[in-house]
């Protein structure tokens, strides 16, 4: 009788999300990623920490205990970081041989070392791509971000035995940053993120006249120019029946200009509201009731407000990107991120009562299907089964790997 072999450990780097929790940082959204993969792993994975230069795995109650904490923070959440990792430093926990590792933020990887480190402990890394924006628009990323990208996406491909990334899009640019490189691209597969249901929203909306929203970070590549001097011409026009705009987003880099208009702008002054901390419930409610987000993005990997919206039933008016229609179709109304009088027409129809545009963005609206962390973790686990890194979980179905259309073996090129 044939004994199969026992299933490879599984790890998650989870330092990124622990460094960030004492911080006192909000999730952003590569942090909401990570969180979902310990959601959907936890029960099979040990958590695993660098920490002073050591990499530690803690152990199965601890490892829990430290996903509990990141998934649900409260007011023991630091605490409970600080002791399972000073534990586990104590302890010296090591790492198991062969075992497979999830790194889903990018985290570390711009360290020449990790590479080392990871053939040292014979680890078997699977790394999540949320975008390629630091080496295609390094002017809109900090001063240096650029080469950390570069040794970021080199660790990738030098030690990788798999890749997920966000859209098709993404993963077309790391393909080609391989190609220019001279590596080879690891075994890759496209997944989707998922979008999860806000929150219901309040039946009166938080203001008594018709406003947009802008969900986001605010730098330099969300293009928040953009719609702050339409809004101010718009003001000095002294357009009848005005709509508002409304930032939500915590403030970012390489954004001087915008911050200025905001501080500094009379025009502005009461028709542009900023709110940087933003719950989910308060998010829910002035998405529901906004004529339409406005996404005018120069360059995105994924773009969640855009499915979060299309998903609470919001029409949006974004930038023609290869990703959005890649995620989207034809359901939310494109232009180009540069049109000003293009924008400034769209806007001024979405904010009618009547407006066809809008109408016509509703029916289109109906045949949209939203990507779910269910399709995301199908494919994820199909191609681990496929690249021979885990084992069929008890009583699920292997046959998707014959027909997932994101799956890529290794050499194979789309």
């Amino acid at each position: 009788m044939k004994t199969s072999e026992p299933p490879a450990a599984l790890l998650i780097d989870v330092t990124r999300l622990a460094a960030r929790l004492l911080e006192g940082k909000r999730p952003t959204g590569v942090d909401r990623v990570s969180l979902a993969y310990i959601q959907h792993f936890r029960a099979r994975a040990s958590a695993m920490v660098r920490h002073w230069g050591r990499w530690m795995q803690l152990a199965p109650n601890s490892s829990q205990r430290l996903f509990t904490a990141l998934l649900e923070p409260g007011d023991v959440a630091q605490r409970v970081v600080r002791t399972e990792v000073a534990r586990a430093y104590v302890l010296r926990w090591g790492l198991p041989p062969g075992a497979v590792l999830f790194n889903t933020g990018h985290s570390g990887l711009d360290d020449p070392g990790y590479a080392e480190r990871v053939r040292r402990h014979g680890l078997r890394p699977v790394y999540f791509v949320h975008d390629l924006i630091p080496l295609t628009h390094p002017e809109c990323c900090r001063p240096g971000e650029a080469d950390k990208h570069r040794q970021r996406l080199l660790t990738m491909l030098h030690t990788g035995h798999g890749i997920v990334a966000n859209s098709l899009a993404t993963l077309e640019d790391l393909r080609n940053f391989a190609r220019d490189a001279g590596l080879c691209l690891p075994p890759s597969v496209v997944a989707h993120l998922g979008v999860e249901a806000l929150p219901a929203p309040a039946a009166q909306a938080p203001l008594g006249e018709p406003y947009f929203v802008a969900l986001g970070t605010i730098e330099a590549r969300k293009n928040h120019l953009l719609l702050l001097q339409l809004w101010r011409q718009m003001a000095e026009a002294r357009l009848e029946q005005l709509p508002r705009l409304v930032l939500i987003g915590q403030r970012g880099w390489e954004c001087e200009q915008v911050l200025d208009l905001l501080e500094r702008c009379p025009a502005l002054h009461g028709r542009v509201l900023e709110l940087g901390n933003c719950g989910d419930a308060e998010l829910a409610n002035w998405l529901h009731h906004a004529r339409a987000l406005l996404f005018p993005s120069f360059v995105e990997g994924f773009g969640m407000p855009l499915v979060e919206a299309l998903h609470a039933g919001v029409p949006v008016l974004a930038s023609d990107l290869p990703v959005f229609r890649e995620i989207a179709g034809s359901v939310p109304h494109y232009l180009d991120p540069l049109d000003g009088p293009g924008w400034r027409r769209a806007v001024l129809d979405y904010a009618r009562p009547d407006s066809p545009l809008r109408a016509a963005q509703l029916g289109r609206m109906v045949a949209f299907r939203a990507p779910t962390w269910t399709d995301h973790f199908a494919t994820v686990e199909s191609a681990l089964r496929e690249w021979r890194l885990m084992a069929p979980v008890p009583g699920t179905m292997g046959a998707q790997e014959a027909t997932n259309p994101g799956l890529m073996r290794p050499g194979q090129s789309r």
